[in-house]
Formats: C-alpha cells, sequence, structure tokens
C-alpha cells in the first residue's frame, strides 16, 4: 500500500471499510460536500452537526498526523484538508448551500450572467436604496437593516420550501440570485452603519 493511499484511506475511514480498494485521489476529492460530510443531500442542516464533523475530518486530516509518513502523504493530507474547509464553508452558509445544491440538481444560479428578477423584487430593492440613500442617522439605517434582514430570513425560508419540499431547483435558483441581491445590499447597509 502506497502513502498516499493509507493517507486517502484515513480520511475515509468513518465512511467506508478499509479493506476495500482506494478511489484514485481525484475521485475521491470529487464526492460531493454532503457525501464528504456524512450529511443529508438538503437544505436543512444541523449546523452543529456541521461543526463536529468539520473538526472531526480537519483531526483525521491534519498533515501534521502523516508527518511520519514522508512528503507524499502530506501533500494529499493537505489536499483533503483544503477540500474539507471548501466543502464546510459552502455548506455552513445557507446561501452557498442553496447555491451548491441547485449546482448539484442541475439548475446553475450563473449569476454573473441572469440578473434578470421579477419587477416587484426590483421596485423593493429600489426602495431599499432610497432609504439608505435617504438615512440621516445610524438608528435609520439600523431599521432598514433589520428590515432587509427580515426579507433574507423569509428569502432563505423560502429556498428551503423551493428545495427540500417542492424540489424545484430552477425557482430556487432565482431565489439564490435575489438572496446574493440581499445579502450585498446587507453589507451595503453595515458599511453605511460603520
Amino acid at each position: 500500500m502506497t502513502v498516499a493511499v493509507a493517507a486517502n484511506r484515513s480520511v475515509f475511514k468513518a465512511r467506508r471499510d478499509v479493506s476495500e480498494p482506494a478511489l484514485p485521489l481525484s475521485a475521491q476529492l470529487a464526492v460531493s460536500d454532503f457525501e464528504l460530510f456524512g450529511v443529508p443531500v438538503q437544505f436543512a442542516q444541523d449546523r452543529a452537526q456541521l461543526d463536529a464533523r468539520w473538526k472531526d475530518l480537519q483531526r483525521e486530516a491534519h498533515p501534521d498526523k502523516f508527518a511520519s509518513q514522508g512528503t507524499a502523504a502530506q501533500r494529499v493530507a493537505m489536499q483533503w484538508s483544503v477540500r474539507i474547509n471548501e466543502a464546510y464553508q459552502r455548506l455552513k452558509d445557507p446561501m452557498r448551500r442553496a447555491a451548491y445544491l441547485c449546482e448539484l440538481g442541475g439548475a446553475p444560479i450563473q449569476a454573473e450572467n441572469n440578473t434578470a428578477m421579477p419587477a416587484a423584487f426590483l421596485m423593493q430593492h429600489m426602495e431599499w436604496r432610497e432609504a439608505m440613500d435617504d438615512a440621516t442617522d445610524v438608528a435609520a439605517l439600523e431599521a432598514l437593516h433589520d428590515d432587509v434582514q427580515q426579507a433574507h430570513t423569509a428569502a432563505l425560508q423560502q429556498c428551503a420550501q423551493l428545495i427540500d419540499m417542492a424540489h424545484d431547483l430552477p425557482a430556487a435558483a432565482q431565489q439564490v440570485r435575489g438572496l446574493m441581491f440581499i445579502e450585498k445590499f446587507l453589507r451595503d447597509i453595515e458599511a453605511r452603519i460603520d
């Protein structure tokens, strides 16, 4: 058994029998984030479970753990560590998780190419923008932030319903594009408050 295979099997020991033949590293790294973390492929996730699994996976794949096995094993462990961190960042963030689920299901977000939004959403966004421009004190900005945060929460709930209940990924992709606008606007408000 090569050092790289030993390192690969160590990372997956909780998920597969080590007597199975190892997949090539590229195939192992290509598993979905959900499979890597051993969680259901759905929008609703338990953040505490994600955090605990991330810590377990990082502990298992830490490059120092493979120091005695040479540089090849450490390099593989480093690739796993990066892959685990990327998956964790996607899974713990509800908007990124929704976008990832849409992509996995064949409904790409294409935010850079598809900025078309419903007229009601655009009108609401324009009203928020005007309210931010007209705000003369921090209290007005904080009130606007609260309103936009409520819309963000409602949009996330709508994403959950579209993905987990209706299984309407094209509609969820549109909702994710709206969430991207809302999150950017929240950051703009926070920058004005600071």
